[in-house]
């Protein structure tokens, strides 16, 4: 069984860690698996892109520039959601690429950005081999959002998107809905999984794939790069004071507007001005940070801006007293498992994928969606509570028991070998 795993990057984001994760899994079950990117990042031998050349780098840069700018400069309603729609009308045909040609199984995950439009995913549906994609966001049943908030057109069909400036009836979402669904028409054996049981719910529910078989399976995570580390020691390193309390907060980008970091901001200042025993807490901050200004914060900060090593994240994970993971919409992120895994507390929005790792007091605090106080108020409970003990131990067995890469890999093969048979 030869697989291979298609994804815009091998580094950079979410999606592309996850993927990576998954390939290092099904490596260590003795799949013949290989990923094939537009991007190339890292130096892994499995991981092959459409070219280096000069000419082909060129086409890269044109193609993620041709997507993005029209819709930055014509289509997009504000600023804070210029990366949030794909219109996906560009993109590379791979269809002809070694590893995909001989692969039995074509493993699609996120794929925008220019590198597969929507006519490239069909035209690798219509090679006839078995597919199975991963959903990392929303993207593959709407007409371009990656994240729909609160609408719910996708039950239907798109148009009058709240994203567009120019929302109507036959506007870009209706017309990236009416694409998807012709490309979806020519699909006889393509299986869709999704890293959390909340898209899976809302995946059903979508009139694009609720005829389609959908299975909730999570990323893997390494646990032995993600886990437990010397507290003291890794503090010294990172210059953190051994006798604060750490709150630790990270993304890819702190300013993305789904990561809720004025839900946070609010959240700290409540926790500075109505409890007590605050005095030795600092804030930890990870991620790409373009202009939010770290000073606002009511406590001490240390902005360590990108962290690319797993092995300095792992650190800083085990270091802190709690992450906090302020997101309003997510699916299953990637800094919580690490965090878990690492056995710290998560304190987060009920909302999306996280529920899925982060259970109510007993390896973090599930706070009330979109209330700044309840979040503050679990993060004093994490910083307080008798049971630290407890929470960082249930912490670890949560991705023991349930994200390593033996269990995941196990679930994705099984559902391989189930559609190789169809």
């Amino acid at each position: 069984m030869k697989v291979t795993l298609i994804n815009t990057a091998d580094a950079g984001g979410g999606a592309p860690a996850a993927c990576m994760r998954l390939l290092k899994a099904l490596e260590l079950k003795q799949v013949d698996v290989n990923m094939q990117v537009q991007e190339k990042k890292t130096d892994e031998p499995r991981v092959k892109n459409i070219g280096d050349d000069f000419l082909t780098r060129l086409k890269i840069r044109f193609n993620f520039l041709y997507e993005r700018l029209p819709f930055i400069w014509f289509k997009a309603k504000e600023k804070s959601l210029r990366f949030a729609f794909s219109t996906a009308n560009i993109g590379s045909d791979i269809a002809n690429q070694p590893d995909i040609k001989s692969a039995d199984i074509l493993h699609l995950h996120w794929t925008n950005g220019g590198y597969l439009s929507i006519k490239n995913i069909k035209e690798l549906i219509e090679t006839g081999k078995p597919i199975v994609w991963t959903l990392h966001d929303m993207w593959a049943f709407t007409g371009g959002c990656h994240y729909a908030g609160e609408c719910d057109h996708f039950i239907n069909e798109c148009g009058n998107c709240w994203m567009l400036r120019d929302a109507g009836d036959k506007d870009i979402s209706f017309k990236g809905w009416m694409r998807k669904n012709d490309m979806l028409s020519a699909a006889k054996n393509i299986t869709f999984i999704t890293c959390s049981h909340w898209l899976a719910d809302v995946a059903k529910n979508s009139s694009l794939l609720k005829e389609f078989r959908i299975e909730a399976i999570p990323n893997p995570i390494d646990i032995e790069i993600y886990s437990p580390k010397e507290v003291l020691t890794a503090r010294a390193k990172w210059g953190i004071n051994p006798q604060s309390k750490i709150i630790l907060f990270g993304a890819a980008n702190i300013l993305d507007r789904r990561k809720g970091i004025t839900y946070l901001v609010d959240a700290l200042n409540d926790l500075k001005n109505n409890y007590q025993e605050t005095e030795w807490v600092e804030i930890v901050i990870f991620g790409k940070n373009k202009s939010f200004d770290v000073s606002s914060l009511p406590f001490k900060v240390h902005a360590l801006d990108i962290i690319t090593s797993q092995n300095d994240l792992a650190e800083l994970y085990s270091m802190a007293d709690v992450f906090v993971s302020s997101a309003i919409e997510d699916n299953l992120p990637n800094t919580i498992m690490e965090a878990l895994a690492c056995g710290t507390p998560v304190v987060a929005f009920n909302t999306g994928g996280i529920p899925d790792m982060v259970e109510h007091k007993e390896n973090g605090y599930l706070a009330e969606f979109k209330s700044a106080t309840d979040f503050a108020a679990g993060i004093h409970y994490v910083l307080t509570t008798d049971k630290k003990g407890e929470l960082a131990v249930s912490a670890r067995d949560k991705v023991l028991n349930t994200f390593t890469n033996e269990i995941v890999a196990a679930q994705y093969i099984a559902v391989y070998q189930s559609i190789l048979t169809v």
